[in-house]
């Protein structure tokens, strides 16, 4: 393929041979006449795609540079040689308009930002609730305080509950409201 020809009325088999002699031998001239063959369909193709023109004539060269990389990707058996190339120009905006959509990091975002540590205050004030938490949970029944311990502590539904300890849900549900009852009466009195 070292005489310069142009593929304009070529059969889809001879621009196959152009890219297979690209991948062979890194045959300049015949990635020339790809290039002028396909440089200007690609540049309407990505117009198309991305209604700039500036973008499309980057696009169709980073498309070009790709086809020279990928030349060995190419299976004549397996498509035509322009459907293969129109991929690589599709796969090729495709990249380029994620990385456009993709929002930059901010490394000020407040989501990014870790939470404060706790003042002293309200450190002894979990504490203190805590302690009264636990003192309270004392004074219940061992069978609601494990009622308790499955549904909040285990996150366990109340059918799941029903299922491991063997008692009908309604009876779950009832038991677990009485217990918060307690709990509640419980810890007024520790305040």
């Amino acid at each position: 393929m070292t005489d310069r020809t142009s593929l304009a009325g070529s059969s889809p088999a001879d621009i196959g041979k152009y890219i297979v002699a690209i991948a062979s031998a890194q045959d300049m001239v015949a990635f020339e006449a790809l290039f002028r063959e396909f440089g200007p369909r690609i540049r309407a193709y990505l117009l198309k795609l991305t209604r700039d023109s500036q973008a499309a004539e980057d696009l169709m060269q980073e498309t070009m540079l790709a086809i020279w990389r990928k030349a060995g990707q190419f299976d004549p058996m397996r498509g035509q040689a322009s459907a293969w190339i129109f991929t690589i120009a599709r796969n090729i905006w495709i990249d380029a308009w994620r990385k456009q959509k993709r929002p930059a990091f901010d490394p000020d975002d407040p989501a990014l930002v870790p939470a404060a540590e706790p003042e002293a205050p309200d450190i002894m004030d979990l504490k203190q609730s805590g302690a009264a938490l636990h003192a309270a949970l004392l004074t219940l029944p061992q069978e609601q305080v494990d009622l308790i311990r499955l549904s909040f502590f285990d996150e366990a539904s109340h059918s799941t509950i029903a299922a491991r300890t063997g008692l009908p849900i309604g009876t779950v549900k009832s038991r677990i409201r009485l217990a918060f009852g307690r709990l509640r009466t419980a810890l007024e009195e520790f305040k």
